[in-house]
């Protein structure tokens, strides 16, 4: 088992910036991918980026973020980041991290989620 645990949601308005984590017990969590998911009301839950094992060397992201979210992982603290920049409006949603054994595998491990409000 893997318990994940996000924070760091709130308000902020357009153009800020936040930083999500997802802090893991568990299970040994660098044996883990890690990604994240949003929702917003009334949409499915979408993918956000996600991350390998070792950290950067397989990291990949939504065409919507590219260039202004950065995934991140510290082993150590057992905790995966989401660094968020420019954020838009319609990146208003509940944002979920989730966990994975490898590329080919479900994602088998959910948080509760925190919510991301972006002010125009």
């Amino acid at each position: 088992q893997v318990q994940l645990v996000e924070s760091g949601g709130g308000l902020v308005q357009a153009g800020g910036s936040l930083r999500l984590s997802c802090a893991a017990s568990g299970r040994t969590f660098s044996n883990y991918h890690v990604g994240w998911f949003r929702q917003a009301p009334g949409k499915e839950r979408e993918f956000v980026a996600a991350i390998g094992w070792s950290g950067g060397s397989y990291s990949y992201y939504a065409d919507s973020v590219k260039g202004r979210f950065t995934i991140s992982r510290d082993n150590a603290k057992g905790t995966v980041y989401l660094q968020m920049s420019s954020l838009k409006p319609e990146d208003t949603a509940v944002y979920y991290c989730a966990a994975r054994a490898d590329r080919r595998s479900d994602w088998r491990y959910w948080g509760q989620g925190t919510q991301v409000t972006v002010s125009s």
